[in-house]
């Protein structure tokens, strides 16, 4: 798992597999860290999950083998080894000494039960699955069906496009002479609503007893577009983030470099002692002259000096 992403981010990019324990015929999904795990099951009338992490399996693992003592990390790979190929649909089957039991519980939720042996002793472990909530549900489920659903369709009709454009090129070749080498090889002109109806007579029957099958197509069609929708939820995050402004500190005032401070304060004092000379040539100016105006220079108004200095 990539050190960026949250165990929920990385579940969602997994697909849905058909299993079956206890002969319960189900979907699953699961994902299992180094000392955490998140499971999702439905048998599409409602979906079940449980996570837990490293301290919730410790305080489990006290309750169901008393005598064990051992940290998390010492028995979560033979939980993770044991459990995966039944959760996965795999066709290698658990541990040959492993059972896996699934029981439906009064308060709606389901309980998996494992029994095994670690290291010659009894090894007991459960997983209580309740009710997902309805977010849940929708984002892991029912808006990338509806997703792989309007896919599904944009292809059919670039299809049905195609066969109608088949339909014109073999139109053209009889006109022009050609004809077919072999008769089982002529099939009739494609018509989309002939061929619809057709389809949902003859397909429809058969969902009843494969409602819950999610075969490897449908595997990598899901997990394309939950990457998809997760790579642009992403850029589109990051493009409204606004960026970060050099030398802003938390309280919002500027951050200056000590160097940078010391150049400051010494233009300070510059333009201080400048604006200082200033003020008393000012003062100086409007001091009136004892001389006598007669002898005072006429002043001639200087000719203005155009180009880049003034």
């Amino acid at each position: 798992m990539e050190a960026c992403e949250h165990p929920s981010d990385v579940l969602l990019k997994l697909p849905w597999l058909p299993v079956s324990i206890s002969g319960r015929h189900l979907l699953a999904k699961s994902w299992f860290g180094d000392s955490a795990y998140h499971i999702l099951l439905t048998d599409m009338h409602c979906v079940w999950e449980e996570r837990m992490d490293s301290a919730a399996i410790q305080r489990r693992a006290q309750e169901l083998n008393k005598r064990m003592q051992a940290p998390v990390k010492a028995f979560f790979s033979h939980l993770r080894e044991v459990i995966q190929p039944t959760l996965t649909g795999s066709e290698r089957q658990p541990d040959g000494e492993a059972l896996i039991s699934l029981t439906q519980q009064e308060d709606g939720g389901i309980c998996m039960r494992l029994k095994s042996k670690l290291a010659g002793l009894p090894f007991y472990w459960e997983f209580h699955c309740n009710p997902a909530p309805v977010t849940v549900v929708c984002v892991q489920l029912v808006r990338p069906l509806l997703a792989m659903s309007h896919l599904l369709q944009r292809q059919v009709d670039q299809l049905g496009g195609l066969l109608v454009r088949k339909d014109a090129e073999i139109q053209d070749y009889k006109e022009n002479g050609a004809t077919l080498s072999r008769e089982r090889l002529q099939t009739e002109v494609f018509e989309e609503q002939t061929n619809r109806e057709d389809f949902m007579a003859k397909t429809l029957p058969l969902l009843q007893h494969h409602a819950l099958s999610f075969d490897t197509d449908l595997q990598h069609l899901y997990t394309a577009i939950v990457t998809h929708g997760s790579t642009r939820k992403r850029k589109l995050s990051e493009k409204e983030q606004p960026p970060e402004e050099p030398g802003l500190t938390s309280s919002g005032s500027v951050q200056t470099d000590p160097g940078e401070d010391k150049d400051q304060n010494q233009n300070g004092n510059l333009e201080a002692a400048a604006s200082e000379t200033v003020e008393r040539a000012s003062v100086k100016q409007s001091v009136p002259s004892s001389s006598d105006p007669a002898e005072r220079p006429s002043s001639k108004p200087k000719k203005k000096k155009v180009g880049l200095f003034r």
